[in-house]
């Protein structure tokens, strides 16, 4: 691990960690870090909320989980908004007691849920600590400090609040508000985990550069608002604290105990900015630095040592950082950004991006433009304290914005051996393709990659088996970018071959058409950054997409149409169903074109558009009986099973379900091909099923019974997840966690012509594998031949 490339330790007298340290560092982010290399973040549902009718503008807001309510803090007071009516259940003012000025001025510097206690905590900038009763609306002023807060931030498991103070100081208190200890930000000692020197490479013989000693102590970056920031690990037994010192004008981090003893101090970092966030492992501690030439996301360990960082997408000086925000499994990272003004009345943009690393590589996979429109400008942002992948937004309309996401694998879906089975990763502005019949690379390595103009947020592949290779691109400034494989001779230069290195040669796509999608509200502004989901490539010039409706739990399906017409112009909305439930899922069956809708309930909808006008009704089963999953699924696909279409479906607790009945509860991925089911479990295997005159009873006893190893089962690496089939070949592509690129005996995908052999021995010109012994009649031998099974980390 001493050897990583991404390792960065401070010179001078510290000296490096020992290695064992630092190999623990690495492990604990492992499993996060390489679990969704081959995947992207694609949007479950979208909640808008708001506006609401209320005095002044918000200023933070926090959630009350046990309510399913928004907490939002103003200069008069708080609201608690129901997203379940869109409506305010609660308006509580400050100013009547004189915790906040009439006048507006006031400000609210911290506020947090206390289920425990009943109450809302909330801290003033004038040194009020306030307990609020939103049952009674009893106000209760716990503490008060005369030189004013500028931070007050609860520990992880709320026993602990740490109050930043006016004067530079630190106050602990418990959860009933009783003092533990007080320490000023600024200390001359390094801490508790000082390094110990061997008396050479002192910092002070040390050559400083053209800029000289003076160079030491750099002051912070012009755009840093110069509040301090605290942010706890995740198991609350350490809290970070990024201060400006005020001799040196430095930004610096320290890391301080439950008891407020100081643990470390970073090293003098120019450019420091204020953005803080612990990621909850307890591994690193990210902030940004603006660099003379660029600027990044750079991560501490607790130590204080620099350990890695990225580069943020944009030139220096366009853009700042407000905030950055770990999610609960610290899987993605959030950044808050927003343009820096060059003129006194120039109008900013807002932006949320989500970054994600595998592979030592950090991918923009996600990224969300608020625009410059007033009521659109963020205010706030958080991750769910309970639901990983869930992210609220608070603008300053009284808008509050809810994404659920969750990881899905885009790839090509025809059967026929002409087609290369791609696989496309969104990584900002680029689409990194992978054809895996020519060539099997890890990310970020991959066959060609398409450049764009602006930041992806969905890709689609076409849905017609015949011209699967073709994709269409939205980026995150509503634009579709249509790219299609053959019939042109000129080299597109937004197609290069390979990525970090790597090279193959393979007929790369070529953009053909680029669409606008007009997107606005009421007033003409955009509140909603990501207004369509769903986006799926229906027909050669048809598109389906979805958005919510008039209200949080009714969803639209939009149908748009482009054409010869439309080329560098918008798309045309050919027309909108409304739907009566909250749209999660949309699959479409390649052969049958029939196209299945999953709502948050269960429900299974048939949506009939090849109809005149376009319909929905409920999917049935063989019994006619309406289909609805006992639980919402995270992956949906439609197959073929004994000559009826069925609905398949997994969630994210691994419950495995044809039509509504569960048929395993250990799956972890699964692909169809042709008539083939092909499934990983918790136990570690891949096994593969034939849908050809079966029933949903026999597939359930089949996944049940299956322990030992067979011809339809093999045992993976754990951790395997399924990322693709390459059609008429002998290769199923696996993701672990742990390897580089292996190879493992599977189970051969029959073409859809084989048949099954009743004699031990193989048919013509096929091979068997060596590990397969063969079987003495009677006992029925699928056909086996060598395949490989495709991992990597």
């Amino acid at each position: 691990c001493a050897k990583a490339p991404h390792c960065r330790v401070g010179g001078g007298p510290r000296t490096p960690l020992p290695p064992p340290r630092r190999a623990s560092c690495h492990a604990r982010g492992a499993a996060s870090c390489v679990a969704d290399t081959m995947r992207n973040l694609k949007l479950l549902h979208s909640r808008e909320h708001g506006p609401v009718q209320a005095l002044g503008s918000p200023q933070c807001f926090c959630l009350r989980a046990d309510q399913g309510t928004l907490l939002i803090g103003s200069e008069y007071g708080i609201l608690e908004l129901d997203p379940a009516i869109r409506g305010v259940m609660n308006d509580i003012s400050l100013t009547v007691d004189g915790f906040l000025p009439e006048d507006g001025s006031g400000h609210i510097v911290g506020i947090e849920d206390l289920p425990d206690q009943e109450s809302v905590c909330i801290a003033t900038a004038a040194g009020d600590v306030i307990l609020c009763n939103l049952s009674t609306k009893q106000l209760e002023c716990v503490g008060s400090v005369d030189s004013g807060l500028t931070t007050m931030s609860w520990s992880p498991d709320q026993e602990l609040v740490l109050l930043v103070t006016g004067q530079r100081t630190l106050i602990m208190m418990t959860k009933d508000f009783e003092p533990i200890t007080e320490r000023e930000i600024h200390q001359d000692d390094f801490g508790e985990g000082k390094f110990i020197t061997v008396g050479w490479g002192k910092k002070e013989t040390q050559f400083h550069g053209s800029e000289g000693k003076q160079a030491e102590v750099p002051p912070a970056s012009s755009s840093d608002d110069g509040r301090p920031r605290v942010t706890w690990r995740g198991d609350g037994q350490f809290v970070a604290v990024s201060a400006i010192c005020p001799q040196t004008g430095a930004r610096k981090i320290r890391v301080w105990s439950r008891e407020l003893v100081l643990q470390s101090t970073s090293e003098p970092i120019p450019g420091l900015e204020q953005a803080l966030a612990w990621k909850p492992s307890g591994s690193l501690i990210a902030s940004t630095q603006e660099k003379p030439n660029k600027h990044d996301v750079v991560f501490f360990e607790k130590n204080g040592l620099l350990h890695g960082e990225f580069t943020l997408p944009f030139q220096k000086g366009k853009a700042k950082v407000n905030e950055l925000l770990w999610n609960l499994d610290s899987t993605i990272l959030a950044v808050w950004l927003e343009d820096v003004k060059k003129e006194k009345n120039s109008e900013t943009n807002t932006y949320v991006q989500l970054w994600t690393v595998g592979n030592y590589h950090w991918y923009l996979k996600q990224s969300l433009h608020f625009g410059s429109a007033e009521k659109s400008r963020l205010v706030s942002l958080l991750w769910d304290p309970e639901i990983p992948y869930r992210l609220h937004a608070l603008c300053r309309g009284w808008h509050a914005l809810c994404y659920d996401w969750h990881w899905s694998t885009d790839c090509s879906t025809g059967e026929e051996s002409h087609l290369v089975a791609n696989v496309a990763v969104i990584d900002g502005d680029k689409v990194l393709v992978t054809a895996f019949q020519h060539s099997v690379v890890p990310p970020p390595m991959c066959t060609f990659q398409l450049q764009l103009q602006q930041a992806v947020n969905q890709v689609a592949f076409h849905t017609d088996p015949t011209k699967s290779a073709d994709l269409a691109v939205l980026d995150a400034s509503n634009r579709i970018s249509v790219y299609r494989v053959g019939d042109s001779t000129v080299k597109d230069p937004t197609v290069t071959l390979g990525g970090s290195g790597f090279k193959a040669s393979v007929e790369t796509p070529h953009l053909e058409k680029t669409y606008r999608v007009e997107v606005c509200c009421g007033e003409g502004k955009q509140v909603n950054p990501l207004t369509f989901r769903l986006f799926t490539w229906l027909q050669d010039d048809t598109f389906l997409a979805v958005s919510q409706g008039q209200l949080a739990t009714h969803s639209i399906i939009h149908h748009l149409t482009g054409g010869p017409e439309a080329e560098g112009g918008c798309l045309h909305l050919r027309l909108s169903v409304p739907v009566d439930g909250d749209v999660i899922s949309l699959c479409c069956n390649p052969k049958t074109r029939a196209i299945a809708l999953q709502l948050a309930d269960g429900q299974i909808l048939k949506y009939l558009w090849e109809a005149p006008t376009p319909a929905l009704e409920p999917w049935r089963s063989s019994t006619g009986s309406a289909v609805q999953f006992p639980s919402p699924c995270v992956q949906t696909a439609l197959a073929m099973i004994g000559g009826e279409e069925a609905i398949l479906g997994l969630t994210d607790r691994c419950r495995f379900f044809i039509n509504d009945v569960e048929v395993a509860s250990n799956v972890t991925s699964f692909a169809r091909y042709d008539d083939f089911l092909l499934v990983t479990t918790h136990s570690h295997t891949c096994q593969c099923v034939s849908l050809r005159d079966t029933s949903l009873k026999v597939l359930q006893a089949g996944f049940s019974s299956s322990s030992s190893p067979n011809e339809t089962l093999r045992k993976v690496e754990r951790g395997s997840r399924i990322v693709t089939v390459v059609p008429q070949d002998t290769k199923l592509i696996l993701q672990v966690s742990s390897h580089g690129i292996a190879a493992a005996p599977c189970v051969r995908i029959p073409p859809p012509h084989s048949v099954t052999h009743s004699s031990a021995s193989p048919p013509p010109n096929e091979k068997v594998f060596p590990n397969i012994q063969p079987k003495p009649p009677p006992l029925q031998l699928k056909t086996i031949i060598p395949c490989s099974v495709i991992c990597y980390n």
